[in-house]
């Protein structure tokens, strides 16, 4: 067993899920100013969200994705129409439209807590993982799993980035910090740099097998991609699908 970092008692942190898409998103937030960033929203929950950080008596400053995702809409757009005053934010390699957007080395800073971002490609090239250091954790977004790590065959994939990615940017970390995925598919919640520096079925094998492991997936077309990708690339603002369109028209109208 490997001792957590403590949360700092300013530190506030909810885990959130979306069973649809198994998607994971984590409000952050300091307790004593208020201010909250929220990891990855999902447009099919955008008003969940909303009303936590409402009551709860946040203000959202900013919403950010850890890429431009391929399985599900992002709810950062319809956040910024619930919550005025919140800004979206996503990589500048990602190519997609939002209020800021972040390269590596780029701190965000919300009240007095910060997070550093690192440019973590390879599932695609806008990849990042966010990591607050005083508090040992990290979002790892799709770039490394519980157990796994995202697909490399679509949306600019490239096995040997991923690797590098990886091995370079987040098991360099201390063992005992605490990794938080984009997704996970078997009800397991968060993993630590050691769990996966030891016991990831993929990254644990040379570079070489695991590029010839990830060449030979030969995993379905992604179901939601094609829904997805247009609106992502636009900050879920637009290009949404019908049955969105009719949900948030209230909130997206001009």
């Amino acid at each position: 067993m490997i001792k957590h970092i403590r949360l700092s008692e300013n530190f506030f942190f909810k885990q959130l899920f979306d069973r649809v898409s198994c998607t994971y998103s984590y409000l952050l937030a300091d307790t004593e100013t208020k201010e909250a960033i929220l990891v990855d929203p999902v447009i099919d929950l955008a008003e969940r969200d909303a009303k936590i950080i409402g009551n709860l008596g946040l203000k959202l400053k900013y919403s950010i994705n850890t890429h431009m995702h391929a399985d599900h809409i992002t709810g950062t757009g319809v956040l910024k129409k619930l919550l005025p005053g919140s800004q979206s934010v996503i990589s500048t390699a990602s190519q997609a439209l939002a209020d800021k957007h972040v390269a590596h080395g780029d701190i965000l800073e919300f009240g007095n807590h910060k997070m550093e971002v690192r440019s973590t490609p390879g599932h695609t090239n806008g990849c990042v993982t966010y990591v607050c250091h005083e508090q040992g954790i990290a979002f790892t977004g799709d770039t490394l799993l519980i157990r796994g790590c995202g697909r490399t065959d679509f949306q600019e994939g490239n096995p040997e980035i991923l690797y590098d990615s990886v091995h370079n940017h987040i098991f360099s970390l201390p063992d005992n910090f605490r990794l938080f995925p984009a997704h996970d598919y078997n009800g397991i919640l968060d993993t630590t740099v050691l769990e996966e520096k030891k016991f990831n079925p993929r990254l644990t094998k040379t570079k070489e097998e695991f590029v010839e492991i990830m060449n030979n997936l030969n995993l379905a077309y992604p179901a939601q991609i094609d829904k997805a990708l247009p609106a992502n690339k636009v900050c879920g603002l637009y290009n949404l699908p019908p049955e969105m369109e009719e949900k948030y028209k209230s909130v997206l109208k001009p």
